[in-house]
C-alpha cells in the first residue's frame, strides 16, 4: 500500500504550524498509551503471578528491546510514513487495549499466562518504537525556513517531538495508578487507553492527513480504525462480566466482596460458615480456624499487663477484635495503609471481626507503616511509648513488603515501644519457607532485640511461625496474661509447646534482610528448601 508523495522541504506544504501542534499533541497522546500499556503488564504481572524484581525486570527489558526492535524494522516504510502510522496505531490500540483482558482470561482458564505477558510485552513494545521514526518523518515534511540549515531544522524537531513524547509518558505514568486502574480495573482501564489511542489515530487521519493519502487509503484506515474502536468499546462494556467470570475461576468458593485498589486486589469469598480473606490472590484468613492464628498472635504479647497496644497491618480487624476482649487495654492504634481493606472489614468482615474497628478504643490510622514510624505522632503515642507492637503484614514476596521485614523497621518500631514492652511479629511457616521464617528472627535479633520465636499449626495455613521480641539481651518468655479471657487454641501448655522446633526445621543461622539487601524477598521466591 503506497501513499502519494508527501510535499519536499522547502515547499508549500499542508502542514501549518498549527497542524504541527496537533500532530506533536496526537504524539503525547500516543506516548501517554505506550507508557500505560507498560505499567498495565506489569500491574498484571503482579497480581497475576505475583510480579517481584525479576519479573519486573524482564518486563521493562523486553519492552526496551522491543522498542529498538520495532524503530529497526519501520525503517523500510518511512517513504509511506503516513499511512505506516495510522496502521501501527490501530495496531497498538487493539493490541494494547486485549491485552489485559487475554492475560487476565488466559491465567483463570489456561493457567499459563506468561507466554501471554512475553508475546504482549514484545508487541506492543514494538509497535511504540515504530511510532518514534514514523512521527520524526512527518514532522519534517513541511515548510522548511530558509535561514535555517537541514541539520538545526533537524534538531529542532526531534527536540520538539522528544518534548512531547516524554510529556505524554508522565501524563501517561500519573494517570494509570490514579484514575484509571482504581476506577476502571486492569481491563477496562488498558481498554479505555487503547480507545485513545484510536481516537489520536483518527483525528490525524482526518485533519493532518486526508490529503497526503489517497481517498481509498484513507477511507480504509477509517473503517480500520471504527471497526477497532467498536471492538475495544464492546470490551469495555463487557469488560466485568469478564472480570467476575474469570475471577471466580481463581477460587474454589463464590465471591461475595471485590476491590482492586492502587496497592492490591481483594476478594472476599465464602461458602457456608467459612469466610476467606485473599490479597493479590493469597489467603489471609478462613474463619474456621483464624482464631488459632490470631490468639497466637496477640496474647503473647500481653503478658506484662500491657494497657496500650501498637497495630501494624492487620487492616482485617482480628487481633483488634482480641485486644478488645483483653481487660486493661485502653489504647489501640491500628496502622493500615489501604483504606479499601479498612472498607472491607467494617462491612463484610465485620461478623468475623466484630466490628472491632469501629470501637472507641481503636483508632485507626491509614498511612505506610514505616513512614508513620518515623513520624512522631504525640497524640497518638503514649509518652513512654507502647506497652505492645503487634506486626502483622502479608508475607515479603514483594520488595514493597520486603522493607516491612528489615532491621530498620524494627528498629523503628523499638523506638515506638516501651522500655518493657514486647512485640510480635508474623513470620511465615518455618515448614514451608523455612529460610524466610529463620531471617526473620535474625533480622529482628540485629535490630537490637533478643527473640524468641514460637510455632503452631493452623489447619487452613498448616505450621506457621511467629518471633516474640524485646528490647535488650533477655530473650522473653512466651506467657499469658493471667486475667485473659476464655480463649479455643492458646493456653499455657500450648504456648510452651510452641517453642520448640523439630530438627528439620530448626534454627538457621542468617544475615539479616535489609533496605540495602532485601534478602528475603527471594528467600519467599524459593520458598521451601
Amino acid at each position: 500500500m503506497s501513499s502519494i508523495p508527501m510535499p519536499a522541504v522547502g515547499r508549500p506544504a499542508e502542514f501549518s504550524r498549527r497542524w504541527r501542534a496537533v500532530l506533536l499533541a496526537a504524539v503525547a497522546a500516543c506516548a501517554a498509551c505506550g507508557i500505560i500499556y507498560e505499567l498495565a503488564l506489569l500491574t498484571l504481572s503482579a497480581s497475576l503471578n505475583g510480579g517481584g524484581i525479576v519479573a519486573t525486570s524482564l518486563i521493562v527489558a523486553g519492552y526496551i528491546a522491543a522498542l529498538g526492535a520495532g524503530a529497526l524494522a519501520v525503517k523500510p516504510l518511512l517513504t509511506h510514513a503516513a499511512i505506516t502510522f495510522i496502521a501501527v496505531e490501530a495496531l497498538l490500540g487493539i493490541i494494547g487495549g486485549l491485552s489485559a483482558a487475554a492475560l487476565y482470561v488466559v491465567f483463570a482458564f489456561m493457567d499459563g499466562s506468561t507466554w501471554v505477558l512475553a508475546v504482549s510485552t514484545a508487541l506492543i513494545g514494538g509497535l511504540v518504537g515504530a511510532e518514534v521514526p514514523l512521527l520524526m518523518t512527518l514532522l519534517q515534511r513541511g515548510p522548511a525556513d530558509p535561514t535555517t540549515d537541514i541539520a538545526t531544522a533537524t534538531g529542532r524537531t526531534l527536540a520538539n517531538l522528544t518534548a512531547a513524547d516524554y510529556l505524554g509518558a508522565l501524563i501517561g505514568g500519573l494517570v494509570w495508578p490514579f484514575v484509571l486502574l482504581p476506577q476502571l480495573g486492569m481491563i477496562r482501564g488498558a481498554a479505555a487507553t487503547g480507545i485513545i489511542n484510536l481516537v489520536a489515530a483518527a483525528i490525524v487521519s482526518v485533519f493532518l492527513l486526508r490529503r497526503v493519502v489517497s481517498p481509498t487509503q484513507l477511507v480504509t484506515a477509517l473503517c480500520a480504525l471504527c471497526t477497532a474502536l467498536g471492538l475495544l468499546a464492546t470490551l469495555l462494556l463487557g469488560a466485568r462480566d469478564i472480570e467476575t467470570t474469570s475471577r471466580q475461576r481463581l477460587y474454589a468458593d463464590p465471591i461475595i466482596a471485590y476491590r482492586h485498589t492502587t496497592y492490591q486486589e481483594i476478594v472476599v469469598t465464602r461458602r457456608g460458615n467459612d469466610m476467606r480473606l485473599y490479597l493479590d490472590g493469597g489467603l489471609q484468613f478462613s474463619t474456621r480456624d483464624e482464631y488459632r492464628y490470631t490468639e497466637s498472635l496477640v496474647y503473647p504479647a500481653l503478658g506484662n499487663n500491657a494497657h496500650s497496644v501498637l497495630v501494624l497491618g492487620g487492616g482485617d480487624g482480628l487481633a483488634a477484635r482480641e485486644l478488645l476482649r483483653q481487660p486493661g487495654i485502653g489504647t489501640i492504634v491500628q496502622v493500615e495503609l489501604d483504606p479499601a481493606v479498612i472498607d472491607v472489614a467494617r462491612t463484610t468482615l465485620r461478623d468475623a471481626n466484630g466490628g472491632a474497628l469501629d470501637n472507641p478504643r481503636v483508632a485507626v490510622v491509614i498511612d505506610d507503616a514505616m513512614n508513620w514510624l518515623r513520624t512522631p505522632h504525640p497524640q497518638l503515642r503514649p509518652a513512654g511509648g507502647f506497652d505492645a507492637v503487634i506486626i502483622d503484614l502479608p508475607d515479603p514476596d514483594t520488595p514493597v513488603l520486603g522493607r516491612l521485614y528489615s532491621t530498620e523497621f524494627y528498629v523503628l518500631a523499638a523506638h515506638a515501644l516501651a522500655s518493657a514492652g514486647l512485640m510480635v511479629v508474623q513470620a511465615g511457616s518455618p515448614f514451608s519457607t523455612p529460610t524466610a521464617f529463620w531471617r526473620t528472627v535474625s533480622t529482628i535479633q540485629a535490630a537490637g532485640y533478643a527473640v524468641t520465636p514460637y510455632h503452631v499449626h493452623v489447619p487452613t495455613f498448616g505450621d506457621w511461625g511467629f518471633v516474640l521480641a524485646r528490647p535488650g539481651s533477655a530473650a522473653p518468655t512466651p506467657g499469658m496474661p493471667g486475667d485473659a479471657p476464655p480463649l479455643r487454641f492458646l493456653n499455657p501448655r500450648v504456648l510452651e509447646a510452641a517453642t520448640v522446633f523439630s530438627g528439620d526445621i530448626g534454627p538457621r543461622p542468617l544475615d539479616p534482610s535489609t533496605l540495602e539487601n532485601p534478602r528475603i524477598v527471594e528467600d519467599m521466591r524459593h520458598g521451601y528448601d
